[in-house]
C-alpha cells in the first residue's frame, strides 16, 4: 500500500514537472518571438537613421561647399564683391 502511494505521488510530480516545463517552453518561445519582432523593427529604424545620417552629410557637405557660400551671401544677404579701391590689406610686423 504504501509503495502504490509513493507511486501516484511520484507520478503527479511528474506530471506536475512536465506540466510546469510546457508553460515555461511555451512563456519562452512567445517571449522569443516578442525579442525577435522588436530586433527586426529596431534594425529597420537603424536603417532609417542611418540613411537620414548619410543624406545629412551630404547636405553638410552641399552647403559648407564654396559655390554654396557665396550664392548664399550674394542671393540671400545681398552681398557684393568689393571694388578694388574698398580692399584694404594690413600687414602686421611681427619683431
Amino acid at each position: 500500500m504504501r509503495l502504490v502511494i509513493l507511486e501516484v505521488v511520484l507520478v503527479i510530480v511528474l506530471i506536475a514537472g512536465i506540466v510546469a516545463t510546457g508553460v515555461e517552453l511555451v512563456t519562452t518561445e512567445h517571449e522569443s518571438r516578442r525579442l525577435f519582432q522588436e530586433l527586426e523593427a529596431l534594425r529597420r529604424e537603424q536603417d532609417r537613421l542611418h540613411d537620414d545620417w548619410t543624406a545629412l552629410r551630404l547636405e553638410v557637405s552641399t552647403l559648407a561647399g564654396h559655390a554654396e557660400i557665396d550664392r548664399v551671401a550674394r542671393d540671400e544677404l545681398g552681398l557684393v564683391e568689393p571694388e578694388q579701391r574698398q580692399v584694404y590689406l594690413e600687414v602686421e610686423v611681427v619683431p
